[in-house]
């Protein structure tokens, strides 16, 4: 089959409503927003608590959190690998080859995106209205959720970020999930095994929906920018 045929096959499994097809992007959705979700709840308190309180060891622990943004995946996968394994700490539980598993490894992935940047957001924030905010009786913490509304938009940007990472990841989900067909199987793992098995019109297809998706996330992001510079102005 050549590049042409491939194409046309790949773009008739797009939009020509296959189970199978559908079924696998559906998953990439489910664990992807679940693990920037979990993130979000997670780091976006984690961020601003780690901005705003005093405590010793806190220059180690932003260059911790910052240092872990460029976690390689398969790193993360192993981690997660060993702790939910048979003779890991949380065997017991069985998540080990399930979407459960991939979302806590993409939780690991996108969570310190979004602690840094949360950190950095409102830091910056609380700097520049520190007097407003103590006029208000809103000193340290508990000036938290007000800086986390005002910067909502940027914040929004780093949300996004994460699931842009977590969306094109393949080698912790890999490792964790075993690419189970019909079960663990997401786009990037079934793209690289269907481009060694040499069926390009699904690796194809996926890809096209993989870089639809980049794109939206990123239209999304630059909107969210620029409300947010409407907004700040």
């Amino acid at each position: 089959m050549d590049v042409t045929q491939a194409l046309s096959a790949a773009f008739g499994l797009v939009f020509g409503g296959d189970h199978a097809f559908y079924a696998i992007v559906g998953l990439s959705l489910t664990v992807t927003l679940s693990a920037v979700v979990l993130a979000a709840l997670i780091g976006l308190p984690a961020g601003a608590l780690l901005a705003l309180a005093r405590f010793p060891g806190r220059g180690a622990v932003i260059v911790l959190v910052n240092g872990l943004m460029g976690l390689p995946p398969v790193v993360a996968g192993l981690i997660v690998f060993l702790v939910l394994s048979r003779s890991g700490p949380l065997g017991s539980l069985g998540l080990l080859f399930t979407p459960a598993a991939m979302v806590v490894a993409q939780t690991l992935l996108v969570l310190p995106i979004v602690i840094a940047i949360t950190r950095q957001l409102i830091e910056d924030l609380h700097g520049e209205y520190r007097e407003h905010l103590a006029s208000l009786g809103l000193t340290g913490i508990r000036a938290i959720p007000t800086l986390l509304w005002d910067g909502r938009f940027a914040l929004a940007t780093a949300i996004l970020a994460g699931f842009g990472r977590a969306s094109a990841e393949v080698g912790a989900v890999l490792i964790v999930g075993g690419n189970i067909a019909g079960y663990t199987r997401t786009m990037t793992t079934a793209i690289a095994l269907e481009t060694s098995k040499g069926d390009l019109p699904l690796a194809l297809g996926l890809g096209i929906v993989l870089i639809a998706l980049t794109l939206g996330i990123n239209a999304v992001t630059y909107a969210a920018s620029r409300v947010g510079a409407r907004f700040a102005g």
